[in-house]
């Protein structure tokens, strides 16, 4: 029992990893710069980390939502 929450804890860790690196990758390609303001260096790449964290959660989290609804779709069925 406690070796299957250990994978799902596992499963779950790499999926936000993955899923916020695929953001990371995806965000790369806008071009900020026309809309943010002029010497706001900083504060534009914490409004990027911020935005990829935010994003990639929200996937993972869905993805992970839609894999434990997929496993327990065979308990509709059981007697």
């Amino acid at each position: 029992m406690f070796e299957n929450l250990g994978q799902q804890a596992m499963f779950g860790i790499m999926s936000h990893l993955f899923f916020i690196a695929i953001t990371w990758w995806a965000l790369q390609s806008l071009n900020f710069d026309k809309i943010l303001r002029a010497n706001k260096v900083i504060q534009a790449r914490v409004l990027i980390i911020l935005l990829t964290l935010a994003i990639g959660s929200t996937v993972s989290g869905f993805f992970l939502d839609y894999l434990a609804w997929s496993n327990q779709l065979p308990f509709l069925y059981k007697e």
